[in-house]
This record gives C-alpha cells, sequence and structure tokens, in this order.
C-alpha cells in the first residue's frame, strides 16, 4: 500500500494536550513560541541559529502540512487541551514505512518547560506510532549534551542504544558532538 492511502488521524489526544497536523494560519503562534525560546533553542536546533520572520514560519508550516498529507513527515503541533495555548512541536520523521520505523522530535516553548508536557506529549506519539502505524522500531536521537531531551526518551521507556562519537556538528557548526540514539521496539 502507498504510505498516501493511509488513513492517518490528523488529531490525536493525551491527558491535557491535543496535538495536530499543522494547518495553514498556524505560522503566527508558532513563530511567537520560536521567539520567546531561542535563547533555548539555539543550542540544540539548527533552525534557531538564525531569526526567521512570521512569513518563513508560515512557510515552513504550510510545507510540513503538505508533507503529513503526502505521509512524508508527521509533524504534530502540541497545544494544551483546555485553553488551546501553544505549547511545542514534535511528531514522526525520517519515515520508513517499509519497516515502519520513525524518529520522534520535539521541541517546545520555553514557558512551557518543566511542566511534563512535552514528556506526554512523546509518550502519546509512541503509543500512536505503535498502536495505530504499526511501528516496529522508534528512535529519538539527540546531542549527547542534551540533558533535556534525554531525560525525555528514557522517562518514556527508550532505550540507549549507542552514543556515536564525533558524530555531528553542534547546532551553530561550531564544534563536534557525539549523539544519542535511544530506541524502543515493539
Amino acid at each position: 500500500m502507498k504510505p498516501i492511502l493511509l488513513d492517518i488521524p490528523t488529531e490525536i489526544y493525551s491527558d491535557r494536550l491535543l496535538l495536530r497536523m499543522p494547518k495553514p494560519g498556524d505560522g503566527k503562534v508558532v513563530h511567537a513560541a520560536i521567539q520567546a525560546s531561542m535563547k533555548e533553542l539555539k543550542a540544540w536546533m539548527p533552525f534557531a541559529q538564525s531569526e526567521q520572520t512570521e512569513e518563513e514560519i508560515e512557510v515552513n508550516i504550510r510545507e510540513a502540512h503538505a508533507k503529513f498529507i503526502l505521509r512524508e513527515d508527521l509533524r504534530l503541533l502540541v497545544f494544551h487541551k483546555d485553553n488551546g495555548e501553544f505549547i511545542g512541536s514534535s511528531g514522526l520523521h525520517y519515515i520508513d514505512w517499509r519497516i515502519p520505523k520513525f524518529e520522534i522530535g520535539y521541541w517546545i516553548d520555553t514557558r512551557h518547560s518543566g511542566k511534563g508536557y512535552m514528556t506526554e506529549a512523546a509518550h502519546r506519539i509512541a503509543d500512536f506510532a505503535f498502536d495505530e502505524l504499526n511501528a516496529k522500531r522508534l528512535e529519538i536521537i539527540c546531542d549527547e549534551k542534551n540533558k533535556k531531551s534525554r531525560s525525555i526518551a528514557e522517562k518514556i521507556g527508550f532505550n540507549l542504544d549507542v552514543i556515536l562519537k564525533n558524530e555531528e556538528l553542534s547546532a551553530d557548526g561550531r564544534e563536534l558532538r557525539n549523539t544519542c540514539i535511544y530506541s524502543k521496539l515493539t
């Protein structure tokens, strides 16, 4: 079966969160969250190395919307279920439908950090991938120095497979870094 023919829900829920496909118009709230979180995101995220306009973020959101429909990448924006406030971005990336396997990625608006939201989102996405998409392997890949990202992987039951030495450059491209690969299998 062609992945584009898969009926994948555009919204999933957890106790406190709504996780949904990006939609045209979401660029405004995503841009505001990135702006509020630049200092923290800059250490880990290549996209945060330079200021982006709201229009550039909107273009990125619309591209993510199209990729979701094509089943090339399943980005999910994270919102508080009760008040609709934007919390962060996550999803299933680097998809290999033959297996199927996915990588869970995530970032959070700093104003919502430390409340367990991204752990809850990543846990729900992992359950969704196994239960609804028949995933056989999920990965979380992060910089060895990114303690918060590593903590999320460990809290939701992922195992550290390997630490690849001098495998990647830091987000700013200035130094070699080690990469942790966590996985969870069915």
